[in-house]
């Protein structure tokens, strides 16, 4: 089993693409409005093979409701730097014994953790 799409609830759909693909860097895979009800968009981190779907009529969720989605780098201080200069809001790079984080959040709230392992077994 591979877990490859994760639904994230947002306010506004072209605000949160917006803010995923310019700001956050991640790709725009599809954008499908099947009725006025109903759009999906698709967006995926650079190099991930799990995705995020946002959109309209997908989920009960509330938007800003979902939290600790994690992204993993090899270099958290340049990502970090690189989310600063697209206009991110992303907190000082925190040392733990388990890896080194920064974390931002979408328009709506939505969390997000950013990692640089200490090491992987």
């Amino acid at each position: 089993m591979k877990l490859e799409l994760v639904q994230v609830p947002v306010s506004d759909v072209d605000r949160a693409k917006a803010f995923y693909t310019e700001q956050a860097g991640f790709n725009a895979d599809h954008d499908h409005a099947v009725s006025d009800e109903l759009r999906f968009v698709q967006l995926t981190p650079p190099g991930s093979a799990c995705s995020i779907a946002i959109g309209t009529g997908l989920s009960p969720m509330a938007p800003g409701s979902v939290q600790g989605l994690q992204l993993v780098v090899d270099d958290v201080a340049a990502v970090r730097d690189e989310l600063i200069a697209r206009g991110i809001d992303a907190t000082e790079v925190q040392h733990f014994p388990w890896g080194s984080f920064t974390f931002f959040s979408d328009p709506d709230g939505n969390g997000w953790a950013v990692q640089q392992l200490t090491h992987r077994d």
